[in-house]
């Protein structure tokens, strides 16, 4: 049979009042998905590759013509996770089915792991709604998942661009069912409810990976769970579109082409600096180079670098871990956060013995790891000789740009961000490509402080934060800056721009204002 004979079957023919579906263990095997053609008519999106013969089955299923096309086998993956992702009502649907359904008990009966979150016809009701609020929750960009059980019910809140918003609550009774059946897919011992503990998920969602990291805590209505969803393609994100500017970008790239030193990445929890530093070795990552890692935990898996993770309880912290891969003949040492003076004094060492050494550490501003690092008792003199860069991120709400309203920025906030009055900002209004929320994903505010001979001097000489700052963003953007440059483009909230830089809005100096203002 040849694709001649297939196509002569799709006459068009108007769309019925009711449409029947492919199951969705059929259209992944067979790599067919069912779709609105124009004009009302039945389409068929066909895997490239696929066998032609597959076509005559569905037109027997389906007992109407359709339309066919073709697409490269990554589109067609992309289109079967839309096609069948289950949204919201899907999960609300499977949660009443667990209060119907009485009483599961999971933990006796062996229950099977779906290899793909999709493929959920025959699977029991407590999994079913695991995945479908998973499915739902990468479908969305959820970062995190947060099952909460209280004696009122089972709430389940989800972080979308970095503000919780509650889901879906369900009745107290099926807390236990579902924390322990979140507790079987990620191996964790479903016996013990006293202790924290932590596991991982590997889960498919129509053909893209992701990784989701479970972790438990003992509370006084059950236990906590949270989730946390790693999609597997934000590995393979370059620098070039994180958000920087052209200028800091470039710098950055130019730190990175040098043999040995110090690139810390700073920011508070969320801000996107384990992003960055996976965008930075996906450079590196050129095979000419020896990349070793020491992480807590490994966040990606990426080809070509060696991943270690930290475990405490077999003595391998990341001092340890340090340690080691400097006799791994590395060329760039990545750590996941210098958090003591041990971890600092190595990384210094590892450095001046010709490794370039990437890291982050937990401080406000960029000024701020020179000082953190220097509290750690690293001599600044070695401090100075070996820091060639030191970057602070925060992330904030990008306005959805189907619905952002123009407005003048009010007294307080003109005053605020350094505006003339009657400056143009945009307001969040919301609609239904932002699910009425007025933001839809979110764009990176970033500082950064290339280490120069004056810095060197002020380094050594142990001259305090403003000495330091006043020359490093004598020509730069600091973070208040930078996000008054986002609101100056429309691209997020005057709020939005305060939330991230309360500390640099209130300090900043009238040359940095009239900058933005030019840059603007």
């Amino acid at each position: 049979m040849t694709m001649d004979s297939v196509l002569d079957l799709a006459d068009p023919a108007p769309l019925p009042a009711g449409i029947v579906t492919i199951p969705y263990a059929f259209a992944r095997r067979f790599g067919v998905v069912l779709g609105d053609g124009a004009d009302g008519h039945l389409s068929v999106a066909m895997r490239e590759g696929g066998d032609p013969r597959v076509l005559l089955e569905l037109r027997r299923h389906l007992a109407q013509p359709f339309d066919i096309g073709i697409v490269p086998a990554d589109a067609f993956d992309r289109l079967l996770s839309d096609r069948y992702a289950m949204d919201g009502q899907a999960a609300a649907m499977a949660a009443g089915g667990i209060g119907m359904a009485g009483e599961l008990d999971i933990l006796a009966g062996d229950l099977p792991t779906a290899d793909d979150l999709l493929d959920t016809a025959d699977d029991a009701p407590a999994i079913r709604l695991i995945n479908g609020i998973i499915a739902d929750a990468a479908r969305n960009g959820v970062s995190d998942i947060h099952i909460e059980p209280y004696e009122t019910g089972l709430v389940v809140r989800m972080r979308i661009d970095g503000v919780l918003r509650e889901t879906l609550r369900m009745p107290p009774h099926v807390a236990p069912v579902v924390v322990s059946r979140v507790k079987v897919m990620a191996r964790l011992d479903i016996a013990e409810r006293r202790i924290p503990q932590d596991g991982r998920i590997g889960l498919t969602l129509g053909g893209k990976l992701l990784d989701v990291r479970v972790s438990t805590l003992p509370s006084r209505a059950g236990e906590r769970v949270v989730l946390r969803i790693l999609d597997k393609e934000n590995a393979g994100i370059t620098l070039d579109v994180l958000g920087m500017t052209e200028a800091m970008n470039a710098m950055l790239k130019a730190t990175l082409t040098e043999p040995n030193g110090i690139v810390l990445v700073t920011g508070p929890t969320g801000s996107g600096k384990t992003t960055t530093l996976y965008a930075a070795l996906r450079l590196l990552n050129d095979g000419s180079r020896n990349i070793l890692t020491v992480e807590d935990p490994v966040e990606y898996a990426v080809d070509g670098v060696g991943q270690t993770q930290v475990n405490p309880k077999v003595g391998l912290t990341f001092a340890a871990g340090l340690r080691a891969i400097l006799r791994q003949d590395p060329d760039v040492v990545m750590v996941g956060e210098i958090r003591d003076r041990e971890t600092a004094e190595i990384a210094v060492q590892a450095s001046l013995t010709g490794h370039l050494v990437l890291s982050t550490v937990h401080t406000n501003d960029a000024v701020g790891a020179i000082t953190r690092m220097r509290d750690m008792k690293i001599e600044p003199f070695l401090l100075a000789s070996t820091l060639r860069a030191v970057i602070a991120q925060r992330l904030v709400r990008r306005l959805c740009e189907h619905c952002r309203r123009p407005v003048q920025a009010s007294g307080s906030v003109s005053a605020l961000l350094g505006f003339d009055a009657g400056t143009v900002v945009y307001e969040a209004v919301g609609c239904d490509e932002c699910a009425h929320t007025g933001f839809k994903g979110r764009i990176g505010v970033f500082e950064a402080v290339r280490i120069d001979e004056t810095l060197r001097r002020l380094i050594n000489d142990g001259g305090d934060e403003s000495l330091i700052a006043r020359h490093a963003f004598l020509h730069a953007q600091n973070l208040g800056a930078a996000a008054r440059q986002l609101v100056r483009e429309g691209k997020t909230t005057p709020e939005e721009a305060v939330r991230v830089s309360r500390r640099d809005m209130a300090d900043v100096e009238a040359p940095l204002v009239v900058e933005a203002a030019d840059n603007g």
